[in-house]
């Protein structure tokens, strides 16, 4: 058709969006003094008489094209709070700062890929070979790859502690908000000053994500910065150094504690794994480079708790459980969630709206308001660099801003493509997917970052699952 081309330029201003927004409607801008109108924009002069715009989703289940998006700038929220740019001074480069993963505690053994050496070890070996209460074996020998889809689950289903794991990850949010605000006091306390003092002499940033381990449960990743009183721009003394910020950091990880609704006697804590590594400028000085810390936690940005065997939709009804493509631990996992919804003592924790991320509830990215810039910023400079390039494009004159009015009027018209424009959308991704590949080319400085991140030195990869 003569119009494809525009329509084509709109699907691919979305960025290839799986699942796009249409909307309906129109925009005026206007001279604020005479009130002439300058320029005019009407969907009906569309071809398919919508307007695309992107979902925006950061799941790379739901949209690969968005949560690429989303990746790409958290990788940037990131990495500016570690070398600087983008608004925060270079110097913040020089402030100590450690890569920290914080673990669920066990709630019972699940099968685990063990690896040593390049070598894939033996899942449980117990050569007495022991059987649990239900008569379940309490070991296993099998040396289970990384992606069996044994990995995760219980080694017996009756000893798992499912109503504890599906409640910790209801309150795994405010485990780590507990977190950020003991952990000043603490750094006072071994600096043997007050808060009051503390605050005259260093400030804690910090910026983490959540990811799902195959058992189900969240852990957190997080970059810990330790600046002046003034924050980036500000260094902070010399004797508030990387080994001051290690040890409090694992002796506050080591005496928060959150109280349960239901269980007053078992607060929430933290795992015994906990992984405290300097992060410097580069891998050689002995420690993880920032550029491939930043590259790791985004990449956990776009992931849910589908990685863990679940879906990423919620689920409204408990019929519903029985028919869905899961893993058997995760629907056991769904099912408490339900089940624990209607106790009295639960009410306030809305474990079924979040049932199918297994009772987690808090948000998967955050920072502190000082670490670096923020998604709005990002986004934002995005949209007038996009708005600048379509004026261009259009052969639209300029407009002040201070002496201009817009008024616009947009209507939900549906979501998702129609008549085949998926395969279009389809294509247009696959070329924007490969040039930001080419633009990247290789920004992690070495391989193994998963490996080494994953693997709380001195222990196996498989132990995060006892």
């Amino acid at each position: 058709m003569p119009d494809f081309a525009r329509w084509q330029r709109m699907v691919y201003a979305t960025g290839g969006c799986a699942q796009p927004i249409r909307l309906h409607g129109e925009r005026y801008t206007l001279d604020s003094r005479t009130g002439e109108v300058l320029d005019v924009y009407r969907t009906t002069d569309e071809p398919t008489g919508f307007l695309l715009t992107a979902c925006g989703n950061r799941r790379a289940s739901r949209c690969p094209a968005c949560s690429a998006v989303y990746k790409d700038d958290t990788y940037h929220l990131i990495i500016t709070g570690l070398r600087g740019g983008k608004g925060v001074p270079e110097e913040v480069g020089l402030h100590p700062r450690a890569f920290v993963t914080f673990t669920a505690p066990s709630f019972g053994a699940v099968h685990a890929h063990r690896q040593k050496a390049g070598r894939t070890l033996p899942c449980r070996p117990r050569r007495d070979r022991p059987v649990c209460v239900h008569g379940r074996p309490k070991g296993c020998g099998v040396r289970h790859e990384r992606n069996d889809s044994q990995v995760g689950q219980p080694l017996c289903v009756d000893c798992y502690d499912y109503v504890g794991a599906v409640l910790w990850n209801a309150h795994a949010g405010a485990l780590w908000r507990e977190f950020t605000r003991t952990m000043p006091s603490v750094l006072a306390r071994l600096l043997g000053l007050t808060r009051k003092e503390l605050r005259r002499t260093a400030r804690l940033s910090y910026a983490k994500v959540a990811e799902y381990q195959a058992r189900g449960l969240v852990h957190f990743h997080a970059v810990v910065r330790l600046d002046g009183p003034d924050g980036p721009a500000d260094r902070p003394p010399d004797h508030v150094a990387l080994d001051l910020l290690d040890r409090a950091i694992r002796r506050t990880a080591g005496q928060v504690a959150v109280q349960m609704e239901d269980r007053p006697s078992s607060p929430v804590r933290w795992g015994d794994q906990l992984d405290v590594r300097p992060v410097y400028v580069s891998s050689e000085l002995g420690g993880l480079s920032d550029q491939r810390v930043a590259a790791y936690l985004a990449k956990y940005t776009t992931k849910g708790a589908e990685s863990a065997g679940t879906v990423d939709r919620p689920i409204r009804y408990a019929w519903q459980i029985a028919g869905l493509n899961v893993t058997e631990h995760a629907r056991r996992m769904i099912y408490t969630c339900f089940t624990l919804a209607d106790m009295p003592a639960c009410r306030e924790v809305p474990l079924r709206q979040w049932a199918h991320m297994l009772g987690y509830r808090g948000h998967f990215s955050t920072k502190s308001r000082h670490y670096s810039i923020t998604l709005r910023d990002l986004r934002q400079a995005r949209a007038d660099f996009r708005a600048e390039q379509a004026r261009l494009i259009a052969n639209v004159p300029a407009f002040d801003p201070a002496e201009t009015v817009t008024v616009a009027d947009w209507r939900y018209a549906g979501s998702g493509h129609r008549h085949g424009e998926a395969f279009w959308a389809a294509v247009a991704h696959n070329r924007i997917a490969t040039a930001r590949r080419i633009a990247q080319g290789r920004a992690v400085d070495g391989p193994g970052l998963e490996a080494a991140i994953s693997r709380p030195r001195g222990r196996s990869r498989g132990s995060q699952g006892h």
